[in-house]
């Protein structure tokens, strides 16, 4: 009889997770753990964080060393393109023709940058930010100290601007929204980062969209809709990331329209007895929510590449961890969970001007979401036990430090 072999596609936090779920629960069959890049799977936060800012070595963004994979029968196929799924045939095609059976598969394809097409954007100079290569690219540009320019005032673009800073950079950050983050966070969140940035020195053009990238070979800077010109040896375009779908597209699996993500149960399981999907390229049917959600972030990564391995097993649980992420920019650093829009009312539990405050998001009196900064005494816990309880509170008295908050629910007190 054929040994059960889990082939998994994507070499990064939520494979190798699943991979040492797999060993660690028993599994004893064939793992091969495939990825595009010739890397050993890493974690992606420091690549706009500490790795960026020289204060973590390559070897400290692994998940595992490579003694592990040895050690734990894993083979891991590195440098290798998936290039199509025969499910009628349990097969996996690399693009170098090798071809590969697999009992169970798991998709963790992650997510690339989204491109923008502007005149100019093959100049040198133009990056994104998606891998070490990348991370250290970047590294080397903002070394120089030369005038910086960030398109899109989301997280990675934000924490990008910290660390040029931190190199002594001038930064500039175009923003289409009215403050950055506004979609997420609201306003007056929105604002409050915003006005961080700009005590560290960095212009944030909000309202503003890039018209094109203006250079002859290497760019010197852009222009926006706005007719500003901004001048910059270097441009990070960090607007957002496309799901890696391609490939369960071509293999006949669902692809969310509104997520899109590869379409999975709460058990991770993508319409096939024999397939799951976990991380940035999964939209997975959320009990809490009773919807599809796609979540990229390390967190989900690192919880769901376990969850979807368990699944493979016979295992499975439904899947129901709340959103989270967190953000360290200059020295702020942040936690946050949930689910918010920026419609959402927000109640501030503190001095936005102290740098030290919890903010929650209220939707008909009942907590959505939650987030501190710089609060590590109370750290994220209590805002995500009001958000799981789904928690009516008493405005005013959530607002009220001296209010402990096991007695800001409506009937508690």
């Amino acid at each position: 009889m054929a040994r059960d072999t889990v082939v998994i596609v994507g070499a990064g936090l939520a494979g190798a997770k699943a991979a040492e779920t797999l060993r660690a629960e028993g599994f004893s069959g064939a793992i091969l753990l495939v990825g595009a890049e010739e890397e050993l799977p890493y974690e992606r936060p420091p690549l706009s964080k500490d790795y960026l800012l020289g204060e973590l070595d390559r070897a400290s963004t692994a998940v595992h060393g490579p003694g592990w994979y040895t050690d734990h029968e894993v083979d891991l196929v590195l440098g290798a393109a998936v290039i199509s799924i025969r499910r009628d045939t349990h097969t996996v095609e690399l693009a170098n023709g090798r071809h590969l059976a697999y009992t169970h598969l798991m998709l963790a394809t992650g997510a690339s940058p989204r491109r923008l097409s502007l005149p100019g954007a093959e100049l040198e100079g133009v990056l994104y930010l998606r891998d070490l290569a990348d991370s250290e690219r970047l590294r080397e540009a903002l070394r120089s100290g030369n005038p910086v320019a960030v398109v899109g005032g989301g997280w990675i673009g934000l924490e990008v601007a910290a660390a040029a800073r931190r190199y002594g950079c001038p930064v500039t950050i175009v923003e289409p929204q009215p403050v950055p983050l506004q979609a997420t966070l609201g306003t007056e969140i929105g604002q409050y980062v915003t006005e961080t940035h700009r005590r560290h020195g960095v212009t944030v053009l909000s309202g503003r969209r890039p018209r094109n990238l203006i250079g002859s070979g290497h760019v010197l800077g852009l222009t926006t809709d706005a007719g500003e010109e901004v001048e910059a040896d270097t441009v990070l375009i960090a607007v957002g990331a496309t799901p890696n779908t391609a490939l369960a597209r071509g293999g006949g699996l669902a692809v969310d329209d509104a997520n899109h993500g590869i379409v999975v149960d709460e058990y991770l399981r993508a319409g096939d007895p024999t397939i799951v999907a976990a991380g940035d390229v999964a939209s997975a049917l959320h009990p809490f929510y009773g919807r599809h959600l796609r979540v990229e972030h390390w967190a989900n990564a690192l919880a769901m590449g376990p969850a979807a391995a368990r699944s493979l097993l016979g295992r499975g649980t439904p899947y129901d961890e709340l959103p989270f992420f967190y953000t360290d920019q200059y020295d702020l650093g942040m936690e946050f969970v949930g689910l918010p829009s920026g419609s959402h009312d927000v109640v501030v539990r503190g001095e936005l001007g102290e740098d030290a405050f919890h903010a929650f998001w209220l939707a008909d009196g009942r907590v959505v979401a939650g987030m501190h900064v710089n609060r590590w005494d109370e750290g994220i816990e209590p805002a995500k036990q009001l958000v799981r309880r789904r928690a009516t509170v008493d405005a005013a008295r959530l607002a009220d430090p001296s209010i402990p908050l096991d007695g800001v629910v409506v009937g508690a007190h």
